[in-house]
């Protein structure tokens, strides 16, 4: 297996010598509104489409250190643009449909891209979320002009290939720059982890409901498959009632699923296709360890749990592809060769085995920053504070035991981890707070048996809440932070009380909002909008 510097030069390496094996691949029963016939595309296929649009892209100016912003979803024409864009040399925005206005605003300010390339069903949201005189284009239209203009170059390990945002602790997402040498890391851990998770060059299929705005589908599943000459079946989004039909006719043979899929499908009626399938193994990080035993007895198919962060990419990874260990437990697996990590309490002290403490990463060896992302764009000061003193901290909490296996403790970051998103409580909060009728909002994760967590939100109300009004003003809070939020970070509960916990620093008691979120969302005390929520979510 030859692993070159690039997507691209990786793609144009197997369609060149194998142009007949199939590269994206959606059978009929997927359901894709965009495909209902489904669709089956060759290596050589694509690579045509991509050379074409590399000569138009470079013909409009285009080039190294450009730019672009890709609202395409998981359609072939997202991985068409994706690579004749790396071919010249640019970097590419991948972009969620399910953005507001200010999200998008947001994005594209931070990126500095010099053009969105979106569906017309989208031009609503493009033309609200970018500045007047913003150069956008539908698929297939003349490519306006660069501005400024790029010579076309790139290729190299080091040259950026993605922007991909991830929510932190500060409120806001930050931009991840992430090199071809980061895809092309990542890639190579995903195709050689072994045991049960051992592939085959050209003959795999990887199936994936995941977002290629995510690492996860774009560098592991698309780019893992590239350097093997497998196939991608890119699922616009899951779909329980079609999913193990679509397995079935798609001849996957690996799956992949966050946390809350196997718990869904586990709540499924008997299917004839549910073990009629090629699938030989599901990567499945955030499994909950009860849904795990569950799902592989039903299933006869194993889970392989995983950890790892946009940041560390495949430099700091672990998986449980080749251990065993001790069902009933939350173990994130093994560490990959060539990773460093520590251990550590909030005196950064290496804590005893088995005690859980702050995990810190780094590549081993003399560049220890060496497969990571390449910082946040625009604020070094955050990039320089995750690397203190030479090590990346994760803000996630695990623990290690004697065979050398992590197993997953908590979070320490101010983050909902909700159907495998990242979101920050402080952007939340900041919508709720922008409510006229809202004096104050405090916003903790709790426990879903489903989606892994949930947003909780206490909200202090500027006017009482009348009996039997509570529900209505609910509603109408959701409806206000629609605007500025997407539907999934929309409070799944809230609760209207008098007063925030704080201390006599008047600082907000986290841990007591957590606590004491959980006891509402348990003992039925607060309204719970799960089921509402998805109301505001745009088509």
């Amino acid at each position: 297996m030859l692993m070159l510097p690039s997507p691209y030069l990786a793609f144009e390496r197997k369609a060149l010598s194998k142009p007949d094996l199939p590269f994206l691949i959606a059978p009929a029963s997927a359901g894709l509104p965009y495909a209902p016939d489904g669709f089956r595309l060759s290596y050589g296929e694509i690579f045509a489409m991509v050379e074409s649009l590399r000569a138009d892209f470079a013909a409009a100016g285009y080039g190294a250190g450009s730019r672009v912003a890709l609202l395409l979803q998981n359609r072939p024409d997202f991985f068409v643009h994706w690579l004749a864009l790396n071919a010249i040399g640019a970097s590419i925005v991948p972009i969620n449909p399910d953005m507001r206005p200010d999200e998008l605003a947001f994005q594209i300010d931070v990126s500095k891209a010099q053009l969105i390339v979106a569906y017309p069903e989208f031009d609503g949201l493009v033309t609200a979320g970018t500045p007047d005189g913003f150069s956008r284009m539908h698929p297939g239209d003349a490519i306006p002009e660069a501005q400024p203009k790029r010579a076309a170059g790139g290729g190299g390990l080091q040259d950026e290939c993605a922007l991909l945002f991830t929510s932190g602790s500060t409120g806001k997402p930050k931009a991840c720059i992430l090199t071809n040498g980061y895809f092309m890391k990542l890639a190579e851990w995903y195709v050689t982890q072994g045991g049960i998770a051992a592939m085959l060059e050209d003959c795999e299929v990887a199936l994936t409901p995941l977002p290629l705005f995510h690492m996860n589908a774009l560098g592991c599943t698309t780019v893992g498959m590239i350097v093997m000459g497998g196939a991608v079946v890119p699922l616009d989004r899951f779909s329980a009632s079609k999913w193990w039909q679509t397995v079935s006719d798609s001849g996957a043979t690996i799956v992949h699923a966050l946390g809350v899929i196997p718990a869904i499908l586990l709540q499924l009626p008997e299917h004839p296709a549910e073990r009629a399938h090629k699938a030989r193994f599901v990567l499945g990080p955030g499994v909950d360890a009860r849904h795990k035993t569950v799902f592989e007895e039903r299933y006869g198919l194993p889970i392989v749990e995983a950890w790892a962060m946009t940041e560390t990419g495949g430099a700091a990874v672990t998986s449980t592809a080749r251990d065993v260990y001790e069902p009933g437990r939350r173990c994130i697996g093994r560490p990959r060769d060539g990773m460093d990590y520590r251990i550590v309490d909030d005196a950064g002290a290496d804590v005893a085995l088995g005690t859980p403490g702050e995990l810190w990463v780094r590549a081993a060896g003399e560049d220890p920053r060496r497969g990571f992302f390449a910082g946040y764009l625009g604020d070094e000061k955050a990039t320089e504070e995750a690397w203190a003193g030479g090590w990346f901290h994760t803000g996630d909490v695990v623990y290690a035991d004697e065979a050398g296996l992590l197993y997953f403790f908590d979070r320490k970051k101010s983050i909902v981890r909700r159907s495998g998103e990242n979101i920050a409580v402080l952007e939340v909060e900041a919508a709720l707070m922008a409510d006229p009728e809202v004096e104050a909002a405090a916003v903790t994760p709790v426990a879903d048996d489903i989606r892994g967590e949930e947003v909780f939100a206490f909200v202090v109300p500027k006017r009482p809440v009348a009996e039997g009004e509570d529900m209505d003003r609910a509603l109408a809070l959701l409806a206000h932070a629609s605007m500025r939020l997407s539907y999934h970070k929309l409070p799944g509960y809230v609760a209207f009380v008098e007063k925030l916990p704080v201390s006599s620093t008047q600082k907000l008691q986290r841990g007591v909002l957590r606590s004491e979120g959980q006891r509402l969302a348990e003992a039925g005390l607060s309204l719970d909008l799960r089921d509402r929520k998805a109301g505001f979510r745009t088509s």
